[in-house]
Protein backbone atom coordinates (compact mmCIF):
# COMPACT_ATOMS: atom_id res chain seq x y z
CA UNK A 1 0.00 0.00 0.00
CA UNK A 2 1.27 3.47 -1.15
CA UNK A 3 0.43 6.54 0.45
CA UNK A 4 0.46 9.67 -2.22
CA UNK A 5 0.56 13.34 -2.67
CA UNK A 6 -0.87 15.02 -5.62
CA UNK A 7 0.31 11.77 -7.57
CA UNK A 8 3.59 11.13 -5.92
CA UNK A 9 3.95 7.75 -4.29
CA UNK A 10 5.81 8.00 -0.69
CA UNK A 11 6.63 4.68 2.11
CA UNK A 12 4.46 1.72 1.56
CA UNK A 13 1.47 2.33 4.54
CA UNK A 14 1.49 -0.39 7.21
CA UNK A 15 -1.40 -2.60 7.84
CA UNK A 16 -2.02 -0.93 11.34
CA UNK A 17 -1.83 2.52 10.13
CA UNK A 18 -4.09 2.38 7.87
CA UNK A 19 -6.54 0.29 10.21
CA UNK A 20 -6.06 2.89 12.20
CA UNK A 21 -6.97 5.42 10.18
CA UNK A 22 -10.35 3.83 9.23
CA UNK A 23 -11.22 3.68 13.34
CA UNK A 24 -10.17 6.83 13.44
CA UNK A 25 -12.47 8.24 10.34
CA UNK A 26 -15.34 5.61 11.23
CA UNK A 27 -14.95 7.12 14.42
CA UNK A 28 -15.75 11.20 13.90
CA UNK A 29 -17.91 9.89 11.20
CA UNK A 30 -20.26 8.56 13.62
CA UNK A 31 -19.82 11.37 15.95
CA UNK A 32 -20.70 13.84 13.55
CA UNK A 33 -24.00 11.99 12.29
CA UNK A 34 -25.21 11.02 15.82
CA UNK A 35 -23.77 14.56 17.60
CA UNK A 36 -25.29 16.95 15.07
CA UNK A 37 -28.37 15.25 15.19
CA UNK A 38 -28.64 15.36 19.19
CA UNK A 39 -27.83 19.44 18.78
CA UNK A 40 -30.51 19.43 16.43
CA UNK A 41 -33.24 18.15 18.90
CA UNK A 42 -31.92 20.44 21.27
CA UNK A 43 -32.03 23.61 19.03
CA UNK A 44 -34.49 23.26 17.27
CA UNK A 45 -37.16 21.24 19.36
CA UNK A 46 -40.44 20.03 17.40
CA UNK A 47 -39.33 21.16 13.88
CA UNK A 48 -38.30 17.56 12.44
CA UNK A 49 -37.27 19.52 8.83
CA UNK A 50 -35.40 21.74 10.27
CA UNK A 51 -33.51 19.07 12.18
CA UNK A 52 -33.06 16.71 9.10
CA UNK A 53 -31.57 20.07 7.56
CA UNK A 54 -29.13 20.69 10.11
CA UNK A 55 -28.27 16.83 10.74
CA UNK A 56 -27.33 17.06 6.75
CA UNK A 57 -25.51 19.36 6.14
CA UNK A 58 -23.43 18.72 9.24
CA UNK A 59 -22.48 15.32 7.73
CA UNK A 60 -22.04 16.61 4.40
CA UNK A 61 -19.78 19.11 5.48
CA UNK A 62 -17.77 16.51 7.76
CA UNK A 63 -17.43 14.15 5.93
CA UNK A 64 -16.04 15.54 3.57
CA UNK A 65 -13.70 16.55 6.03
CA UNK A 66 -12.79 13.57 7.31
CA UNK A 67 -11.98 11.85 4.23
CA UNK A 68 -9.47 14.38 3.41
CA UNK A 69 -7.66 13.44 6.93
CA UNK A 70 -7.76 10.06 6.44
CA UNK A 71 -8.19 9.24 2.97
CA UNK A 72 -4.41 9.51 2.22
CA UNK A 73 -3.59 6.42 4.72
CA UNK A 74 -6.41 4.18 4.32
CA UNK A 75 -8.26 5.34 1.37
CA UNK A 76 -11.20 7.04 3.25
CA UNK A 77 -13.33 3.97 3.08
CA UNK A 78 -15.08 4.05 6.80
CA UNK A 79 -17.48 2.17 5.18
CA UNK A 80 -17.48 -1.92 4.82
CA UNK A 81 -19.18 -2.11 1.17
CA UNK A 82 -17.46 0.30 -0.17
CA UNK A 83 -14.12 -1.54 0.60
CA UNK A 84 -15.23 -5.46 -0.16
CA UNK A 85 -16.53 -3.73 -3.90
CA UNK A 86 -13.58 -1.87 -4.15
CA UNK A 87 -11.47 -5.41 -3.70
CA UNK A 88 -13.77 -7.36 -5.91
CA UNK A 89 -12.18 -5.04 -8.69
CA UNK A 90 -9.33 -5.56 -7.05
CA UNK A 91 -8.55 -1.98 -5.97
CA UNK A 92 -7.95 -3.54 -2.14
CA UNK A 93 -6.90 -7.24 -1.68
CA UNK A 94 -9.27 -9.35 0.31
CA UNK A 95 -7.82 -9.80 2.85
CA UNK A 96 -7.47 -6.16 3.84
CA UNK A 97 -11.14 -5.62 2.82
CA UNK A 98 -11.62 -8.09 5.96
CA UNK A 99 -9.27 -6.27 8.18
CA UNK A 100 -11.23 -3.08 7.52
CA UNK A 101 -14.18 -4.13 8.51
CA UNK A 102 -13.88 -4.53 12.63
CA UNK A 103 -11.69 -1.50 12.44
CA UNK A 104 -14.71 0.02 10.90
CA UNK A 105 -17.66 -1.33 12.88
CA UNK A 106 -15.69 -0.53 16.35
CA UNK A 107 -14.77 2.96 15.13
CA UNK A 108 -18.24 3.66 14.32
CA UNK A 109 -19.34 2.28 17.85
CA UNK A 110 -16.61 4.36 19.76
CA UNK A 111 -17.85 7.10 17.92
CA UNK A 112 -21.60 6.96 19.37
CA UNK A 113 -20.03 6.34 22.72
CA UNK A 114 -17.92 9.68 22.34
CA UNK A 115 -21.38 11.43 20.72
CA UNK A 116 -23.40 10.72 23.82
CA UNK A 117 -20.98 11.69 26.01
CA UNK A 118 -20.28 14.92 24.30
CA UNK A 119 -23.70 15.59 24.76
CA UNK A 120 -23.82 14.86 28.63
CA UNK A 121 -25.97 11.90 28.27
CA UNK A 122 -24.77 7.66 28.84
CA UNK A 123 -22.27 6.16 26.87
CA UNK A 124 -24.45 4.02 25.67
CA UNK A 125 -28.41 4.30 24.82
CA UNK A 126 -30.03 1.41 22.45
CA UNK A 127 -32.17 3.37 20.23
CA UNK A 128 -35.90 2.68 21.02
CA UNK A 129 -36.29 3.89 16.83
CA UNK A 130 -37.56 1.58 14.59
CA UNK A 131 -37.04 2.15 10.74
CA UNK A 132 -37.30 -1.59 9.07
CA UNK A 133 -40.42 -1.40 6.64
CA UNK A 134 -40.31 -2.03 2.71
CA UNK A 135 -39.95 1.57 1.95
CA UNK A 136 -36.69 2.01 4.29
CA UNK A 137 -35.24 -1.25 2.68
CA UNK A 138 -35.78 -0.02 -1.04
CA UNK A 139 -34.15 3.30 0.35
CA UNK A 140 -31.39 1.41 1.79
CA UNK A 141 -31.03 -0.62 -1.55
CA UNK A 142 -31.12 2.89 -3.93
CA UNK A 143 -29.02 5.06 -1.37
CA UNK A 144 -25.90 2.35 -1.45
CA UNK A 145 -26.01 1.91 -5.45
CA UNK A 146 -25.89 5.82 -6.09
CA UNK A 147 -23.17 6.02 -3.70
CA UNK A 148 -21.35 3.26 -5.17
CA UNK A 149 -21.68 4.78 -8.59
CA UNK A 150 -20.56 7.87 -7.30
CA UNK A 151 -17.31 6.94 -6.39
CA UNK A 152 -16.50 4.60 -8.86
CA UNK A 153 -17.59 6.61 -12.20
CA UNK A 154 -15.02 9.43 -10.47
CA UNK A 155 -12.06 7.05 -10.12
CA UNK A 156 -12.64 5.88 -13.70
CA UNK A 157 -13.03 8.95 -15.22
CA UNK A 158 -9.67 10.23 -13.71
CA UNK A 159 -11.12 12.63 -11.52
CA UNK A 160 -10.80 11.29 -7.66
CA UNK A 161 -9.35 14.75 -7.13
CA UNK A 162 -13.65 15.31 -6.36
CA UNK A 163 -14.44 12.49 -5.04
CA UNK A 164 -14.22 13.84 -1.06
CA UNK A 165 -16.41 16.77 -2.16
CA UNK A 166 -18.89 14.58 -4.16
CA UNK A 167 -19.52 11.79 -1.33
CA UNK A 168 -20.06 14.35 0.85
CA UNK A 169 -22.61 15.73 -1.49
CA UNK A 170 -24.25 12.92 -2.39
CA UNK A 171 -24.84 11.37 1.05
CA UNK A 172 -26.09 15.32 1.96
CA UNK A 173 -28.48 14.90 -0.79
CA UNK A 174 -29.62 11.65 0.33
CA UNK A 175 -30.68 12.29 3.26
CA UNK A 176 -33.47 14.33 1.43
CA UNK A 177 -34.47 11.89 -1.04
CA UNK A 178 -34.80 8.71 0.46
CA UNK A 179 -37.19 7.79 3.34
CA UNK A 180 -34.56 5.76 5.29
CA UNK A 181 -32.38 8.93 5.32
CA UNK A 182 -29.21 7.26 3.49
CA UNK A 183 -27.25 5.16 5.96
CA UNK A 184 -25.70 3.26 2.82
CA UNK A 185 -22.95 1.99 5.32
CA UNK A 186 -23.51 -1.11 7.86
CA UNK A 187 -20.64 0.28 10.07
CA UNK A 188 -22.66 3.29 10.85
CA UNK A 189 -25.85 1.38 10.99
CA UNK A 190 -24.09 -0.69 13.93
CA UNK A 191 -22.60 2.46 15.11
CA UNK A 192 -26.49 4.12 15.64
CA UNK A 193 -27.99 1.48 17.35
CA UNK A 194 -25.74 2.54 20.47
CA UNK A 195 -27.85 6.25 20.71
CA UNK A 196 -31.20 6.80 21.46
CA UNK A 197 -31.49 9.82 19.99
CA UNK A 198 -32.29 11.56 16.38
CA UNK A 199 -30.03 9.10 14.28
CA UNK A 200 -30.28 5.90 15.96
CA UNK A 201 -31.87 3.00 14.81
CA UNK A 202 -33.42 0.10 16.94
CA UNK A 203 -31.34 -3.34 17.11
CA UNK A 204 -34.28 -5.10 15.49
CA UNK A 205 -33.91 -3.04 12.09
CA UNK A 206 -30.64 -3.17 11.90
CA UNK A 207 -30.29 -7.11 9.88
CA UNK A 208 -32.72 -5.70 7.24
CA UNK A 209 -30.79 -2.41 7.08
CA UNK A 210 -27.55 -4.28 6.64
CA UNK A 211 -29.19 -6.63 3.83
CA UNK A 212 -30.41 -3.59 2.04
CA UNK A 213 -26.94 -2.23 2.08
CA UNK A 214 -25.08 -5.27 0.76
CA UNK A 215 -27.83 -6.08 -2.17
CA UNK A 216 -27.08 -2.50 -3.10
CA UNK A 217 -23.59 -2.96 -3.28
CA UNK A 218 -24.25 -6.37 -5.31
CA UNK A 219 -26.21 -4.19 -7.32
CA UNK A 220 -23.69 -1.60 -8.10
CA UNK A 221 -20.82 -4.00 -8.85
CA UNK A 222 -23.37 -5.50 -11.84
CA UNK A 223 -23.74 -1.68 -12.59
CA UNK A 224 -20.07 -0.80 -12.36
CA UNK A 225 -19.10 -3.43 -14.54
CA UNK A 226 -21.90 -2.79 -17.65
CA UNK A 227 -20.65 0.69 -17.61
CA UNK A 228 -16.80 0.67 -17.11
CA UNK A 229 -16.15 -2.70 -18.49
CA UNK A 230 -12.39 -2.57 -18.65
CA UNK A 231 -11.94 -1.05 -15.36
CA UNK A 232 -8.40 -1.79 -13.70
CA UNK A 233 -7.51 -2.27 -10.40
CA UNK A 234 -5.82 0.90 -10.78
CA UNK A 235 -8.52 2.61 -11.06
CA UNK A 236 -10.47 0.80 -8.71
CA UNK A 237 -7.53 1.53 -6.59
CA UNK A 238 -7.67 5.22 -6.81
CA UNK A 239 -11.61 5.06 -5.26
CA UNK A 240 -12.11 7.79 -2.51
CA UNK A 241 -8.40 8.61 -2.25
CA UNK A 242 -5.77 6.46 -4.06
CA UNK A 243 -4.59 3.74 -1.47
CA UNK A 244 -3.06 0.72 -3.69
CA UNK A 245 0.15 -0.03 -5.03
CA UNK A 246 -1.21 0.98 -7.84
CA UNK A 247 -1.46 4.68 -6.78
CA UNK A 248 1.96 5.93 -7.70
CA UNK A 249 1.35 5.77 -11.16
CA UNK A 250 -0.90 8.89 -12.49
CA UNK A 251 -3.74 7.55 -14.03
CA UNK A 252 -5.09 8.94 -17.59
CA UNK A 253 -7.49 11.59 -18.47
CA UNK A 254 -10.59 10.92 -18.68
CA UNK A 255 -10.43 6.96 -19.53
CA UNK A 256 -12.13 5.26 -22.33
CA UNK A 257 -13.72 1.86 -22.05
CA UNK A 258 -12.55 -0.81 -25.07
CA UNK A 259 -9.52 1.73 -26.26
CA UNK A 260 -5.72 1.21 -24.96
CA UNK A 261 -4.76 3.52 -22.42
CA UNK A 262 -2.68 5.60 -25.25
CA UNK A 263 -6.32 6.97 -26.48
CA UNK A 264 -6.13 8.73 -23.51
CA UNK A 265 -3.00 10.65 -24.17
CA UNK A 266 -2.65 13.34 -26.53
CA UNK A 267 -0.71 12.33 -29.68
CA UNK A 268 2.83 13.71 -29.92
CA UNK A 269 4.27 16.89 -30.95
CA UNK A 270 6.05 16.49 -34.34
CA UNK A 271 9.83 16.84 -34.19
CA UNK A 272 11.77 19.15 -36.12
CA UNK A 273 13.50 17.67 -38.59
Amino acid sequence: MLCQDDGVSSAPVLLWRRLTAEFLGSAFLAAVVIGSGIAAQRLSPGQTGLQLLENAAATAAGLFAIILMFGPVSGGHFNPVVSFVDAFFGGLSWRDAAAYLPAQVAGCIGGAVAANLMFALPAVTISGKHRASAAHFLSEVIATLGLLLVIFALARSGRARSAPAAVGAYIGAAYWFTSSTSFANPAITIGRMFSDTFAGIAPSSVPPFIAAQVLGGVLAVGAIKALYPAITPAEAAGIIVPHHEHAGRAPGRAAHDGTSPSADRPPDPVQPR
